[in-house]
């Protein structure tokens, strides 16, 4: 594989991540509320390697969106923490999303197995 190949696929990689983090966040918090580590230390344990500069501006754009609710707590380590959840607007677009997720595996299965019309 020469260089310019390697690197499309590299960016590819990188653009399909970005594609699924917001729904990645969303599944985590459909679990339980979290604070941003923790989200972050979770995405990592599943090999999605993610830093809080990438994660801060989806968590400002989900909120935005008002696809989560976030509920401040005092922190004796310094500054209050924001604890992340699902709104009822949020549970609502989620459960959208998992739907196109399902359709989106299921048509790239039936491709990558060979079951397409000729």
């Amino acid at each position: 594989m020469d260089i310019k190949t390697e690197l499309n696929v590299d960016n590819m990689k990188a653009q399909m991540r970005k594609g699924i983090l917001e729904y990645c966040i969303l599944l985590l918090l459909k679990e339980q509320e979290r604070y941003a580590a923790d989200l972050i230390e979770a995405l990592r344990q599943a090999d999605l390697i993610v830093v809080e500069g990438t994660l801060y501006p989806l968590i400002l754009r989900l909120k935005k969106w008002n696809l989560l609710v976030v509920r401040s707590v005092e922190s004796s380590f310094g500054p209050p923490r924001k604890y992340y959840s699902l709104s009822e607007q949020g549970y609502i677009f989620l459960e959208q999303l998992e739907r196109n997720w399902t359709s989106l595996e299921s048509t790239v299965n039936k491709i990558k197995q060979g079951h397409t019309a000729q």
